[in-house]
């Protein structure tokens, strides 16, 4: 199923002991951890969607993150300060898959924003020509009543 703009589309976890934390939801819910150890992250995959990552928190505060999936994010984050929000870190590169930000709403309530990287295009596959025909027509078939 494709994710739709406007949905929460990845939870991230962010603790002040990741690897405590990780343990913990293993323990209690079965959850595997794929570790990315070049990003400091580590991606999980709950039995339904939406998955997400479990990091160190550093920028933010210990807690629960949930990224929205959206368009254009430079529109969302106009709409956003416009409407009463705050960007609290600008868009920002996930190399190779997209970008995100982060902002808060008018009563604090602090979100993300995910842009997915546009899939690369196939190259168009050139017309078929039309098979040639020879010189030869076809027979008709002919019906004699009798």
């Amino acid at each position: 199923m494709a994710q739709k703009p406007n949905s929460i589309v990845h939870v991230e976890i962010h603790s002040n002991a990741p690897e405590k934390t990780k343990s913990f939801l293993k323990d209690v819910f079965g959850w595997k951890f794929e570790d990315m150890p070049q990003m400091n992250y580590s991606m999980f995959q709950p039995p339904s969607a939406p998955g997400g990552g479990l990091q160190q928190a550093e920028n933010l505060p210990a807690g629960i993150l949930d990224y929205v999936l959206t368009e254009d994010i430079e529109n969302t984050l106009r709409k956003i300060t416009s409407s009463g929000g705050a960007v609290k870190m600008p868009k920002q590169e996930i190399p190779g898959m997209g970008w995100f930000a982060v902002f808060q709403d008018p009563t604090g309530i602090t979100l993300a924003l995910y842009e997915a990287q546009a899939p690369p295009r196939p190259a168009r596959k050139a017309a078929r020509k039309a098979p040639k025909r020879t010189g030869r027509k076809a027979k008709k078939s002919s019906k004699r009543s009798r």
